[in-house]
C-alpha cells in the first residue's frame, strides 16, 4: 500500500490586499461563492446564554445534583490533584471560587478544550469533548443563582480515574499491541527550541494494519513536548534507509488517531522510525526524557479483508514547495493563506487537524465540486488555541467523500496585532518556520484512498441510511 501523492497548487494573500488572489481563485474555480472572506468571528459560535436564558428555575439547580455530574464527565480528568490543569474541581469548596470563570469559559467554548465550530460543517465527530448547550445553560443558571451547594447526598459516585501515565486509548482498545519509544534526551530547564531526531528500530517483524495510534510524552516532559512527528523508513535495494510512510503526528493536547474499520494504515516490517521531536524548555530540566508511540493492530484475519489504504499527510497551504513559502505577516497586520489539493481518484477525508503557532486564529476545510459548482464547508475552527492541537475525527457515516477531480481547500487566518492575546510581540515581522515564534501554514489530514467501486458503495450506503432515517422520522 503506497501513499498517493496529491496534485496541488496554492495561492497567498494578505487581508489588506486580496484582489489578486480573489481574481485567480475565481478564474480557476468558479465565478460565484469563492471570494476571499474575512476571518471567521469566534463570537458567532458562542452560546448566547447571557441574552437568552430564563432564570425562572435557576434556584432549583444545585452543585451536588446538577453541576458535579457535568464536571465529572467533562472536566475532572484534567481538573484533579496531580493532573495537567492548574486547579482541582473535585469538590464544591474547590469549584465555588472559580464559578464565574467557569461560566465565562464554557460560554465562550474555551473549555473543555475542543475548539471546533458548533454551527457550521460536519458535527458528527468521534471523541467530541464539547459541552452541550443544555450543560452550558445549566452552569450559567447555577452561577446566576449564587452557586448553591444543595444536598451532598445528591452527589454522584466518585470516578476511579486512570493513572495519567497510562494510555488514554486503552479504555477503548485495551493495552497497546506494540510500543515504540524514542531514544532518551535530556531537556534543559531553559533555552530555545530544540529538535531531537533519532532513528530507532520499530521492532515490527511483519506488515501490520494499524487500528489506532497514540503518542504519549512522559509525565515530566509533556509540558515541554511541543510536537512529536514520526515516519517509517525501510531499506531500498541499495541498503539505504528511505522514507516509506508517515506514522503519526503528536502536538500539545492531541488524543490520538483511530483508523476507520475499512481501511489500513500500514506498519511495514523490518522498518525504522525517524522521530522529529520539538522540545521547548519549560523551566524544569527533564533527564533522559522518552516519548512513546502506542500502536493497536487489526487482527490478521481482519487486515486481510481491508481493500483501501489510509495515509496521514501534512498538507501545506503552500503545497510543500519551499519556493512558495513567501508569506510574511507585517507588524500589527493580518494575513490569510489558502491551499488547494485535488486527487486523480476518489477519497474519503477521515480527520482534520489544523496546525499553527501563536498568530494563527482560524482555519477551515472545504471541498469544491467542479461539476456542480458547489463549495462544501466541511469543518471550521474560529477560535484557534495554540495550547490544544486537536485531530477532529469524523464519524464513519459522516466523513466527507471527494469524487476524483474535486478540490480540497484549506484556508487559514493569522493576526499579528496586539488584539491577539497569544501574540508575544506584535512589533515583529513573522514568517514561516519551525520555531514557536515562527508561523506554520498546514493541516494534518487523514485520507482513505478509494476506487470508483468503493466510492459508489459508500455513496449508496449513505443514501440508504438517509432514506431509513427519513422514513423513521415520518412514522413518529
Amino acid at each position: 500500500m503506497n501513499e498517493h501523492p496529491p496534485r496541488s497548487w496554492t495561492r497567498h494573500a494578505a487581508w489588506a490586499a486580496p484582489c489578486a488572489l480573489a481574481l485567480l481563485v475565481f478564474l480557476a474555480l468558479h465565478s460565484e461563492g469563492l471570494s476571499i472572506e474575512q476571518a471567521p468571528d469566534p463570537a458567532g459560535a458562542v452560546f448566547a446564554a447571557d441574552d437568552q436564558l430564563s432564570q425562572s428555575d435557576a434556584d432549583t439547580i444545585t452543585f451536588s445534583r446538577d453541576i458535579a455530574p457535568i464536571l465529572q464527565e467533562n472536566c475532572q480528568l484534567c481538573h484533579q490533584p496531580g493532573a495537567i490543569a492548574p486547579m482541582s474541581f473535585m469538590t464544591y469548596d474547590e469549584v465555588r471560587p472559580w464559578g464565574p470563570i467557569i461560566q465565562r469559559e464554557v460560554v465562550r467554548r474555551n473549555m473543555p478544550p475542543y475548539h471546533y465550530d458548533t454551527d457550521v460543517g460536519i458535527q458528527e465527530l468521534q471523541h467530541d469533548r464539547r459541552l452541550s448547550d443544555e450543560d452550558i445553560e445549566t452552569i450559567v443558571r447555577w452561577v446566576r443563582a449564587g452557586m448553591p451547594e444543595g444536598d451532598p447526598a445528591d452527589l454522584p459516585e466518585p470516578v476511579e480515574w486512570p493513572d495519567p501515565a497510562e494510555w488514554r486509548l486503552a479504555e477503548e482498545f485495551g493495552p497497546p499491541d506494540h510500543v515504540i519509544p524514542s531514544d532518551p534526551y535530556t531537556v534543559p530547564a531553559r533555552g530555545q527550541d530544540i529538535w531531537w531526531q533519532p532513528m530507532v528500530e520499530s521492532g515490527i517483524t511483519e506488515n501490520r494494519c494499524i487500528r489506532a495510534i497514540e503518542v504519549k510524552p512522559s509525565l515530566a516532559g509533556r509540558a515541554a513536548t511541543h510536537h512529536a512527528n514520526s515516519t517509517f523508513h525501510v531499506q531500498n535495494e541499495d541498503g539505504e534507509w528511505v522514507r516509506s510512510a508517515r506514522l503519526t503526528e503528536y502536538a500539545l493536547g492531541k488524543l490520538g488517531e483511530v483508523v476507520p474499520e475499512d481501511a489500513c494504515r500500514i506498519a511495514p516490517a523490518d522498518s525504522r522510525v525517524v522521530w522529529d521531536i520539538h522540545y521547548y524548555p519549560s523551566g524544569d530540566m527533564i533527564e533522559d526524557d522518552v516519548v512513546e508511540i502506542g500502536l493497536w493492530f487489526h487482527p490478521d484475519e481482519v487486515a486481510d479483508q481491508l481493500e483501501y489504504d489510509q495515509t496521514l499527510t501534512l498538507y501545506y497551504l503552500d503545497a510543500g514547495d519551499p519556493n512558495l513559502r513567501d508569506y510574511y505577516i507585517p507588524p500589527h497586520e493580518t494575513l490569510m493563506t489558502q491551499g488547494m489539493y485535488s486527487f486523480d481518484h476518489p477519497v474519503r477525508i477521515d480527520s482534520f487537524q489544523p496546525h499553527g503557532h501563536l498568530r494563527l486564529t482560524a482555519k477551515k476545510l472545504e471541498i469544491y465540486h467542479p461539476d456542480t459548482g458547489e463549495r462544501e464547508l466541511v469543518s471550521q475552527v474560529s477560535n484557534w488555541n495554540p495550547g490544544w492541537h486537536l485531530s477532529h475525527m469524523y464519524e464513519p457515516h459522516a466523513a466527507p467523500l471527494m469524487p476524483a477531480g474535486s478540490i480540497m481547500i484549506i484556508t487559514a487566518w493569522y493576526d499579528n496585532t496586539a488584539a491577539n492575546p497569544w501574540n508575544p510581540d506584535p512589533d515583529q515581522w513573522v514568517g514561516p518556520g519551525d520555531r514557536t515564534t515562527d508561523e506554520m501554514s498546514h493541516a494534518w489530514i487523514a485520507i482513505t484512498h478509494l476506487d470508483e467501486e468503493g466510492f459508489e458503495t459508500l455513496v449508496a450506503e449513505r443514501e440508504e441510511r438517509e432514506r431509513q432515517f427519513t422514513e423513521a422520522s415520518d412514522d413518529q
